[in-house]
């Protein structure tokens, strides 16, 4: 008996299972969070710990499709530089270009802040 075919089994069922019960946990919080502020059982001031604040990452969307952009382009450079199968080649050209992603997305970030704090 080959182990892969008993641990592959066991990691397919255990990711699924632990994104459910996340995913079930997170929805079920906020529908109790929701329930105690509807009731009154949250004083008002302290209504602002359990309502949805001010999203402070307004460029999320930003990170996320920088992030993926570049590791689009790394999965293209791997393709396009031939190395031996066994060579960790690969695997530095993808993680260079993920943090190429994110040091994109900083700096970006960090000069639209800057930009919109002279605009103040």
């Amino acid at each position: 008996m080959n182990i892969n075919e008993v641990l592959m089994p066991i990691a397919v069922l255990g990711s699924i299972s632990l994104g459910l019960y996340f995913f079930t946990k997170t929805l079920t919080d906020y529908f109790l969070k929701k329930k105690m502020i509807d009731n009154g059982f949250v004083k008002e001031e302290n209504q602002t710990l359990f309502k949805n604040q001010e999203n402070t990452n307004k460029y999320g969307a930003l990170k996320w499709g920088l992030i993926i952009f570049f590791g689009a382009l790394g999965l293209i450079l791997i393709d396009v530089v031939r190395s031996r199968h066994d060579s960790p080649l690969p695997y530095g050209i993808f993680a260079l270009c993920l943090s190429f992603g994110f040091l994109t997305y900083f700096f970006l970030v960090k000069n639209l802040n800057k930009k919109e704090g002279e605009d103040k």
